[in-house]
């Protein structure tokens, strides 16, 4: 996607040198555009942890370059076997909920056991590290297709425009490695003219769509308005909503969707004013062990200070500013759980399919 005119990767492995990954620094958004470069697993680690990372696709892109900076540290050691089996476990240790994470470290660990030599094994592991980051874009593309439809089904319902979607979080090219999931319908639908506009939820805390969804929108010429994350439902009350469409961290085999904290109350507003709720997600994001999502999904709880503080910009520059009384305690559940009753239908790269454990392995029956 376009960052002041240019083509861009949210990570990627550097051209100059092949033992350097790049990735855009998400904390410094919207104020400052940041390449950051990233030089071994530890650098890998707090990418992903202080989320200069973020989101499923990305997450799971960075922890896939970073099993291949494992294999160089191991080849320095002197027991590889042991050195990567210990860099994995950090990395799976970062972030509890994307189980796009353990998906790519799994990936890697499997290709990389497939070799005997150890120059081979780095290369399988740069190989598949560059795979995973391709496939998530191409998913991402083919999310967007046939998402397409969705809006101009709506488009041709309402007789005129502009489609106003309602988001949460940031499921856009920032979250992912490119287009992103629940974006990419939509920037589908702009590339071919079909007019839309985006509500898009602040997303206390951290501000991810205030910060991230609404800059991403902007760089891309996609119309969209800022609103608080309570203002959905009234929203959606008086008609100005058409269309919710989130993204997932993980979503299980049967249909329940983890997102970001806050998506299961734009879920029960969309049920209850019958507007069309949908989650976009590639394969690697769904969890095929777990059958009940509210129960067992591994719910992230973060730093109290992500709700007791924000960050913005003051005079140019950027700071930190307390919210809340001192002695006030402060809880920091990042994700929440919607069910699948509440999910309309979930777009992959596949196509759309209900949000049940038939139509989920109907649409991917070599996961039986």
């Amino acid at each position: 996607m376009l960052v002041q005119g240019e083509s861009y990767r949210t990570v990627w492995l550097s051209k100059e040198d092949q033992e350097v990954v790049w990735v855009i620094d998400q904390r410094q958004l919207p104020f400052r555009f940041v390449k950051e470069a990233l030089l071994n697993v530890h650098d890998i680690k707090r990418a992903i942890t202080d989320m200069h990372v973020r989101g499923a696709g990305c997450i799971g892109a960075t922890a896939g370059f970073g099993m291949y900076l494992a294999t160089l540290e191991a080849s320095r050691s002197n027991d590889f076997e042991k050195s990567l089996q210990y860099s994995a476990g950090i990395l799976r240790n970062t972030r509890p909920t994307a189980v796009n994470l353990t998906w790519a470290i799994e990936r890697q660990l499997k290709e990389i056991s497939g070799e005997n030599e150890i120059d081979d094994k780095i290369e399988v592991a740069k190989r598949t590290g560059k795979a995973i980051a391709d496939e998530d874009v191409i998913a991402c593309q083919q999310i967007g297709q046939h998402g397409l439809p969705i809006i101009k089904n709506l488009l041709k319902k309402k007789g005129r425009g502009p489609v106003n979607i309602l988001t949460h979080c940031n499921a856009g090219w920032l979250a992912f490695v490119d287009h992103g999931s629940a974006t990419a319908p939509i920037y589908a639908a702009h590339n071919e003219g079909i007019p839309v506009h985006v509500w898009v939820d602040e997303t206390r805390p951290r501000n991810q769509g205030a910060r991230l969804t609404a800059w991403e929108l902007y760089q891309n010429g996609v119309p969209h308005t800022v609103i608080t994350d309570n203002a959905g439902g009234y929203l959606m009350q008086n008609g100005q909503v058409d269309l919710v469409i989130t993204g997932t961290d993980r979503t299980t085999h049967t249909g329940d969707v983890a997102n970001k904290i806050g998506t299961y109350l734009k879920a029960l507003a969309a049920k209850d004013n019958k507007i069309p709720f949908y989650v976009a997600l590639p394969s690697s994001t769904f969890d095929w062990k777990i059958n009940d999502g509210v129960k067992k999904i591994p719910i992230e709880i973060r730093d109290a200070t992500e709700v007791t503080h924000i960050h913005g910009e003051r005079n140019g520059e950027e700071c930190m500013v307390r919210l809340i009384p001192d002695g006030s305690k402060a809880i920091n559940h990042a994700f929440d759980v919607t069910p699948a009753r509440l999910v309309t239908g979930l777009v992959t790269e596949r196509g759309i399919c209900n949000a049940s454990e038939t139509e989920i392995h109907q649409m991917f029956p070599e996961k039986l």
